[in-house]
């Protein structure tokens, strides 16, 4: 089975201290040891980026250099499947925000919401469930629920 991984199971991953950081990374090797393909997005590894670049003293920046960055990309990139964006990802991007009304740091959420639908993908492994509840056709599963 095919599982998203969102950004912010990622950045628990890549903050060594985050209290969130035993069950992402408990859920990931449980994910993995059922045999499940575990994706990711160019969004995903772009917001990765952002965050791990940013600024200690600006909002979730981890501070961390563009060496450990890359270091951590690699991984990722290692660990992970990309699925690749596509015509198709925006044209279904496009069909769900005007579907659902989407405004604002919402967007984010649907061109996952989008690249899950074009791929097939049903399983997206998040620690914002809530944010992707007006997309019924999702089953979106917190590392909670993982193990």
């Amino acid at each position: 089975m095919l599982y998203l991984i969102d950004t912010n199971i990622l950045l628990r991953l890549a903050k060594r201290n985050d209290p969130d950081r035993p069950i992402a990374l408990k859920a990931l090797q449980e994910l993995k040891s059922r045999n499940e393909d575990l994706c990711y997005t160019t969004q995903v590894i772009v917001e990765f980026w952002n965050v791990c670049t940013r600024p200690l003293t600006a909002r979730g920046g981890l501070g961390l250099t563009l060496e450990a960055t890359e270091r951590k990309a690699r991984l990722i990139e290692k660990q992970f499947r990309l699925l690749p964006e596509s015509l198709a990802t925006h044209q279904e991007w496009r069909r769900l925000v005007k579907l659902h009304n989407v405004k604002g740091v919402q967007v984010h959420d649907t061109m996952l919401a989008a690249v899950m639908n074009v791929y097939g993908i049903t399983h997206l492994l998040t620690f914002n469930t809530p944010d992707f509840k007006r997309f019924g056709n999702l089953d979106v599963v917190s590392p909670a629920d993982v193990i």
